[in-house]
């Protein structure tokens, strides 16, 4: 509906965009062409006897008289030869209207007060020049009636011919034609001047032209046979009907002027009228038959064919070339609605004819092929009983009604395929979803059995068909394969109700409960004993009374208790699951400690496993007591879980304790001296330990809220929870043991990798190069702190030997106390004793590392083995020259400089070593050195200069002795 308003809109916006152009452009016309009679220039004042004795004024007028002769009989011939702008009828109309209008414009001029005075004074004159302008005035006068009456009797027809030209579709121009062309009779009738055959036939022609127009507009051909069938069909059907309800109703506004016999009769040249009309109709109705084939063959090759051929291709095949029928339609180099193409046209649609023929021959082909071989042979028969009521093709038709014998034989074939089911699956039938063994098997029977039943029913919606030879065979084979299935489903029933009749009894008179087979060591487990075929008799007995087979009445008894039975046993395994799962929360430990509660609840389980079943009457009461009875054991497991969880809590953070927590370093590079770091790690732990110790203290009581749950005493000893003091005993030995060996680990990877954590020195103890402190200080201070993380379990005291009570100090002799701690077993750990080894192993290895590393500082050794003074005596004793003192100088002054450029920082795994200390005092003893052999050398240069002065003064004497 949206869409069809929307297009009545754009095309009433199109017919007032028109009309407003047609109207501007004539209005337009009518400025340009506007025509004035120029008036004289005398003086008209005064009688028309005294003017016309006047020669100068009646001279004047009577060039005034020509000028308006002139001008009119131009303006007269012009509009006289003006022909209508248009093939339509509107074009007609505007034609007379814009004569009328000029006329008009023209004979109101003329009738002016001053242009009849001129005419008067002409007349009295006796002018040579008033005839030829009465004459011209005369033509004007009566070609101006004619345009106005044509015009008054053309404004009845207006309003129709619009609506021919710019109505928004066929319907309008349907309604409009008759109604037209009953006004054309009016005007034929009652006009003076449009009652002659040429000006009626001129218009019929023009209105015959805007109806083909309007056809051809609308008729696409390139565009038709890609819209919707039915839509396309109606255009085409709307357009014939526009064409044929032009011509025959001027055949009805004639035969009512024959039937008047007072009115002139029509008798027009129909070729004018009708033949450009009648072919395009003819071409409307090839165009229809068109569509109607294309329908007719989509009617045929529809999805019914497909499933019943099982060819669909073949199918599409058939279909490809139908469609490709309309191809030459869409591809015409010519245009099918001119009289001149008709030829052309014609051998267009024999070569539709030519391919629809062998379309038709091929489709009978193919179904005779297909029939052969159905699919289904209820399928076919719906699909022929179709045909009966589809429109398709003709010869099609008749083909498809005459399978009804291939019909006959593919339902022998189906019948044979579900006695060939029926047989191989007897002994084990297929079952839809859910379905019960017995039920199941009989609802398979019967839905082989419907599949065949259903189709001879349909059979007889066709009279005869059975009724014949081939139709009576059909039926004898259908009722041998139907009676063998009915006593299937008999001998099924018949053994399914005695062996109910049976076995129900006994079924119902099982306990509840019963003890699972494998019984785990912890508990006893329970399984609901509802037995599974009791259900299956319950749901075959629901099929068999659907399947219409009566039913014995204790199954019915049964069935209809099912919402109990399901209730109870639901209830049931809810309760079990909910032991079962509380049960399967406890540990050996609790299971032993809890032994008294769990045999209370076994208990309260009894009278299910011995003596309620199926027939009691107080199964809802043993479910209720069960359930108040587990809340109850639920309850008090939750509280030892509890306090488990708080145990648990308490050994964890033990576990978590970091015992080698190391210090930072101070400044920037500076870190902590061997023994700082050492002091810092044993004093954070005994922190450590301490808090430790507080969590550890705190378990006993925890153990006594449990004891006071379990036993109703609180003294920590109790002889029920002996085994679980040990369980917890065992935890904390697995705890601390843990304690130790990851924190050993810890160190471990703390010593390996390569992250500094506490400094040692470099020092020059002549002769050697140690470490400050020693390799062996080091050693035994790492030895001891892993020595006092071990210790750490001594501050865990035992228990006593069934209790959670700690052993009190034992007094070996006066002096020695003794402690029972966890310390004497973790000591003996080969894991612990292992990563202590290899620690010491690996500080060992590093250290050795270090010692290495300082061998290279050996090469100066010379600097502090030789005795100075000793090497002195022997340099002066030699007295050696200067540049022997230099070289000497230079060496040590070199010595000094490299000992700078050494780096005075070695990180070496967890150790960082300051070399400032060693290098000081190399370069101290290169410094003595020089210092030793400046002396040397001062000591020496001064007796030689000594030695110089002396001979220098010596030689002085001499000269000045001389």
């Amino acid at each position: 509906p949206v869409e069809h308003c929307n297009t009545q809109m754009r095309n009433e916006i199109q017919v007032n965009g028109q009309k407003f152009l047609s109207v501007t452009q004539h209005t337009i016309q009518q400025t340009e062409e506007d025509i004035k009679l120029v008036m004289p220039t005398v003086n008209l004042d005064g009688e028309v006897t005294v003017l016309a004795a006047v020669p100068e004024v009646v001279e004047a007028l009577e060039g005034c008289a020509m000028t308006w002769q002139k001008l009119i009989s131009t303006a007269l011939e012009k509009q006289l030869k003006k022909v209508p702008q248009g093939n339509g009828p509107l074009a007609e109309v505007d034609h007379w209207h814009e004569r009328n209008d000029t006329l008009s414009a023209l004979t109101e001029q003329t009738e002016l007060p001053e242009v009849q005075k001129v005419l008067e004074v002409l007349q009295e004159a006796e002018s040579e020049h008033i005839g030829d302008l009465q004459l011209v005035l005369s033509n004007l006068r009566k070609h101006h009636v004619e345009a106005l009456d044509n015009v008054k009797f053309l404004s009845t027809l207006e309003r129709h011919l619009k609506n021919l030209t710019y109505g928004t579709g066929f319907n309008v121009v349907l309604d409009t034609i008759p109604s037209l062309m009953n006004a054309l009779r009016m005007i034929w009738i009652m006009s003076w001047h449009d009652n002659k055959d040429e000006w009626m036939v001129a218009l019929m022609e023009q209105i015959a032209w805007e109806i083909s127009a309007r056809v051809y507009k609308v008729v696409d051909l390139q565009m038709l046979f890609k819209e919707d069938r039915a839509a396309a069909k109606k255009k085409i059907a709307e357009a014939k009907s526009t064409l044929e309800q032009w011509k025959k109703c001027y055949f009805t506004v004639r035969a009512q002027i024959e039937e008047s016999g007072r009115e002139q009769h029509w008798e027009f040249d129909q070729k004018r009228l009708f033949e450009k009309t009648d072919y395009m109709t003819s071409v409307c109705q090839d165009l229809y038959d068109i569509l109607q084939v294309i329908e007719e063959f989509y009617n045929i090759f529809g999805p019914e064919l497909k499933a019943v051929t099982g060819h669909p291709k073949h199918v599409d095949d058939l279909l490809r070339r139908v469609n490709g029928l309309t191809s030459p339609m869409e591809e015409l180099t010519f245009d099918p609605f001119s009289i001149k193409s008709a030829r052309d046209w014609k051998l267009i649609m024999e070569e539709f004819r030519e391919v629809v023929s062998l379309i038709e021959e091929e489709t009978k082909n193919f179904i005779d092929e297909s029939f052969k071989t159905l699919r289904s042979a209820e399928a076919a028969f719906d699909m022929l009983l179709n045909f009966k009521h589809i429109r398709s093709r003709e010869t099609i038709n008749k083909q498809m009604m005459m399978k009804f014998n291939d019909i006959l034989d593919q339902y022998c074939k189906e019948v044979e395929n579900a006695k060939e089911i029926f047989v191989q699956n007897l002994k084990d039938p297929p079952l839809y979803k859910n379905h019960p063994p017995v039920a199941g098997a009989i609802y398979w029977s019967r839905s082989l059995f419907y599949r065949i039943k259903h189709t001879i029913i349909r059979f007889q919606e066709v009279e005869d068909l059975l009724a014949s030879e081939r139709g009576k065979e059909v039926k004898q084979i259908y009722l041998q394969v139907a009676k063998r299935m009915k006593e299937y489903e008999d001998q099924k029933y018949n053994q399914w109700r005695d062996g109910t009749e049976q076995i129900l009894p006994v079924l119902l008179k099982n306990t509840l409960l019963t003890e699972e087979p494998v019984t785990t060591k912890k508990s006893v487990c329970f399984i609901v004993n509802f037995s599974p075929t009791l259900h299956e008799i319950i749901i075959e007995t629901k099929y068999m009374e659907q399947l219409g087979f009566p039913v014995p009445k204790i199954a019915r008894y049964v069935a209809l208790q099912e919402d109990k039975y399901l209730r109870y046993t639901s209830g049931l395994k809810n309760m079990l699951d909910r032991y079962h799962k509380l049960m399967g929360t406890l540990n050996e430990a609790e299971t032993k400690i809890l032994d008294d509660h769990i045999q209370e609840l076994w208990r309260v389980f009894k009278s299910g496993h011995r003596r309620l079943n199926w027939n009691s009457l107080g199964i809802g009461d043993f479910i209720i007591r069960c359930t108040q009875a587990i809340r109850k054991f639920e309850s008090l497991v939750h509280q030892i879980h509890n306090n488990s969880e708080d145990i648990n809590n308490k050994l964890l953070f033990i576990e978590s304790t970091n015992l080698f927590k190391f210090p930072l370093s101070k400044n920037g590079d500076e870190l902590p001296k061997a023994k700082e770091f050492f002091e810092y790690i044993k004093c954070e732990r005994a922190k450590d330990v301490a808090h430790m110790v507080r969590k550890y203290s705190a378990i006993p009581q925890l153990l006594i809220k449990v004891e006071r749950r379990v036993a109703n005493t609180n003294s920590g000893k109790s002889p029920n929870l002996t085994s679980y003091y040990a369980y917890w005993e065992k935890r904390i030995y697995q705890v601390l043991t843990q304690l130790i060996v990851k924190n050993l680990q810890a160190f471990n990877a703390a010593v390996l990798t390569n992250v500094p954590l506490f400094q040692t020195e470099a020092i020059l103890s002549v002769p050697e190069i140690i470490l400050q402190p020693n390799a062996s200080e080091i050693d035994k201070m790492t030895v001891q702190c892993i020595q006092d993380c071990v210790e750490v379990t001594k501050h865990f005291v035992r228990w006593m030997h069934g209790t959670c009570i700690e052993c009190p100090p034992q007094h070996v002799e006066e002096d020695e106390v003794i402690t029972f701690s966890f310390y004497s077993d973790i000591s003996q750990n080969p894991l612990i004793i292992e990563q202590a080894v290899l620690i010491t192993q690996n500080v060992h290895k590093l250290l050795s590392s270090l010692s290495k590393y300082l061998n290279q500082w050996k090469s100066y050794h010379l600097l502090w083995k030789l005795d100075k003074g000793v090497v002195m005596e022997r340099l002066a004793a030699e007295k050696p020259a200067c540049i022997t003192f230099d070289e000497e100088l230079q060496f040590y002054m070199k010595v000094a400089q490299e000992v700078t450029q050494q780096p005075l920082i070695k990180d070496e795994q967890f150790i960082r070593l300051q070399l400032s200390p060693l290098a000081f005092t190399v370069q101290e003893n290169a410094r003595g050195w020089v210092i030793s052999l400046g002396k040397l050398l001062n000591e020496s240069a001064r007796e030689e200069l000594f030695s110089l002065q002396e001979e220098i003064q010596v030689g002085g004497f001499s000269l000045v002795l001389l």
